[in-house]
């Protein structure tokens, strides 16, 4: 149920940035403070991105003040924080359907809006979309001005550094502003500072500026001596030299809870040409003091009541597959010193909380740089540890180069935790892991497995782990099956599956579903009902070929069932085996389409795409029909 703008009566005039650009600069703190309201009262009936959005409303504000938005681009970096974006763009109305099925998207996503002007969910891509967007700009001869927002935490990838190194080289007019929400903002920075972004962006300082630099510009000596000056006095004075080393205008840092400021300053820095850098500081969870205090626990949160003093407990339910993983790195570090855990900005929701407490000399998290985390797991591995890489299925993408060219290639013993496999959820197409059985599989050396319950995830994480060889253990998002998994480890035969269920009666044609992975309860109900054979894969590669082959004999048809996609994935691994016997036999691959699954429950994306019970008994019976 979407809120009454009624009751936020400067958001309702300044529903869409034509309209906030009509308001007199003095009312735009009032609407700062509607929009948090807003968004406070939105969220906190659907559930969604929370902390950051609070954090990044006077910005967004003074973004789309500024600017002529959709005409200039404005690129939000990973989109956590574009919540008011939204809001502000024409979509207040619908935050009630975020991040649900049919609903609005839960980052930025340019067919519903034109605002949205590249789609996003992964850290630090905005600078090299803003960059292109800049030369496009300037192809078209339009003054079209580029602004890119990124996050502290996002601008520690190498992607952020090339697409900055390549912007200063070729000088494009566009901005970066970089939100700084990691650092409290005290009295010195909210006043000195903004001041200072004032007289830099201020046109006697920069007619100053540039006067003095043609004035000298036929004095090579003194000219240089000019520029070192300028240069080492705004080193001592701005925390901005990396940035103008790698050939940005640095200003800040500013005030970015403080909407005149950074509307001032926005104000100037539009006329300014070449690469400039805006470096804000804000507080995450702004405004909603549990989220100021604990914004890791409110980045994403379920309904919840504002007036409580807490979120709302959870539910009793099965320990999630990333605890029973965080759980095993405990276990296996106590017997194991060499053991190295790393993961990309991914502590809590890879379950690493208790491991990186107990054992901090052994836990390293490298920020969100996944091509770094894997290259560093290879020379871990190198040299005699043990390195263990939790990392979401999505991310892994990322690191696509270095899990072949540094790990694989050099047949490694590089033990990769997929967290978030297969459908995750509200977080849509940038988050579902849909692609990681067709990526690994292809891949010589590597070893994948599938498990279809908590224990099998255990026993498969201490597999890979002994089984010194560049491997993969997949599992998804959420709470297991309920299955206490063995205290005990025990390696699994390598490349074996196992009969979960027997065709007990004497149907007319037999049918085999070959599972692999968390869809088991789902292959077992089916099979109960028309009376087929299950068999759990547990390994994508290698494939056991004795147990296809067997499946093949005795049975009139084969059903391949996993949550990736089709193409490539563990059901044409099945395909490609039969007919590499020579042997013909009807098979049915179920699976994930070849298209990009949108946002929704688990249960709703497994519902449409036929891979809840219903969908696999209707298939079965089809088939055998």
């Amino acid at each position: 149920m979407s809120l009454d703008l009624q009751h936020y009566p400067t958001l309702a005039i300044a529903q869409t940035p034509d309209k906030l650009r009509q308001l007199p600069q003095e009312k735009l703190r009032e609407l700062s403070d509607e929009l948090r309201e807003y968004l406070l009262n939105s969220v906190s009936q659907t559930s969604g991105h929370f902390a950051s959005g609070l954090g990044t409303v006077e910005l967004t504000v003074a973004l789309h003040y500024i600017y002529n938005t959709p005409i200039d681009r404005l690129i939000w970096d990973v989109g956590h924080q574009a919540y008011p974006h939204k809001i502000l763009t024409g979509r207040a109305k619908q935050m009630s359907t975020i991040r649900q099925k049919d609903g609005l998207h839960p980052f930025p996503w340019p067919p519903e809006s034109d605002y949205d002007t590249f789609a996003v969910g992964h850290s630090s891509t905005s600078i090299s979309a803003a960059l292109g967007m800049a030369v496009a700009a300037e192809q078209e001869g339009k003054n079209r001005k580029v602004v890119a927002v990124i996050g502290d935490g996002a601008i520690t990838a190498g992607m952020a550094f090339e697409a900055m190194n390549h912007a200063g080289d070729i000088n494009k007019d566009m901005v970066v502003v970089l939100n700084d929400n990691e650092m409290s903002i005290s009295e010195n920075v909210g006043a000195l500072n903004s001041h200072l972004a004032r007289l830099l962006t201020g046109n006697v300082f920069n007619s100053i500026r540039d006067g003095s630099k043609k004035l000298l510009s036929n004095v090579p000596p003194i000219k240089e001596f000019a520029s070192r000056a300028e240069e080492h006095l705004k080193g001592m004075v701005v925390p901005g030299t990396i940035f103008e080393e790698l050939g940005f205008n640095y200003i800040g840092p500013i005030d970015g809870h403080d909407v005149d400021a950074v509307v001032d300053t926005l104000r100037n820095m539009r006329k300014f040409k070449g690469p400039q850098l805006l470096h804000v500081v804000t507080k995450k969870g702004k405004g909603y003091a549990l989220a100021e205090k604990d914004p890791i626990k409110f980045h994403a949160v379920p309904k919840f009541n504002p007036a409580d003093n807490a979120l709302p407990k959870a539910k009793p339910s099965a320990p999630t597959f990333s605890a029973i993983f965080g759980d095993w790195l405990c276990d296996i570090a106590a017997q194991d010193p060499k053991l190295m855990a790393v993961t990309p900005a991914m502590r809590e929701g890879s379950g690493m909380v208790a491991f990186s407490q107990q054992y901090p000399d052994q836990y390293f998290d490298v920020a969100i740089a996944e091509q770094h985390a894997v290259t560093f797991a290879a020379g871990l591995a190198k040299d005699g540890c043990n390195p263990v890489v939790a990392i979401y299925s999505t991310f892994l993408q990322r690191a696509y180069d270095q899990l072949i060219h540094d790990v694989a290639l050099q047949d490694l013993p590089v033990l990769f935790a997929v967290d978030r496999a297969g459908i995750v959820g509200a977080d849509g197409p940038t988050h579902q892991g849909a692609f990681d059985i067709a990526f690994l599989r292809c891949i010589p050396n590597m070893i994948v497995m599938a498990p279809s319950d908590e224990n099998e995830c255990r026993q498969m994480l201490y597999t890979g782990h002994k089984a010194q060889k560049p491997a993969a253990v997949r599992y998804p998002r959420g709470a297991g099956m309920g299955i206490t998994p063995d205290t005990a480890m025990t390696e699994l035969p390598i490349g074996k599956s196992k009969v979960s269920r027997a065709i007990t009666g004497k149907p007319s044609k037999k049918a085999a579903i070959l599972n692999f992975g968390t869809l088991l309860p789902n292959a077992l109900a089916a099979a109960e009902a028309i009376d087929a054979t299950v068999i759990d894969m547990r390994f994508v590669k290698p494939l056991d070929g004795q147990a296809i082959e067997k499946a093949a004999a005795e049975h009139d048809l084969l059903i391949t069932l996993e949550d990736g996609c089709i193409a490539g994935g563990a059901g044409s691994g099945v395909l490609e085996y039969l007919q590499q016997q020579g042997i013909m036999k009807p098979v049915r691959t179920l699976g994930l389409p070849d298209s990009f699954v949108l946002q929704g429950t688990q249960q709703e994306m497994y519902k449409e795409h036929g891979l809840d019970i219903e969908g696999i008994t209707s298939t079965l019976r089809s088939l055998l029909s």
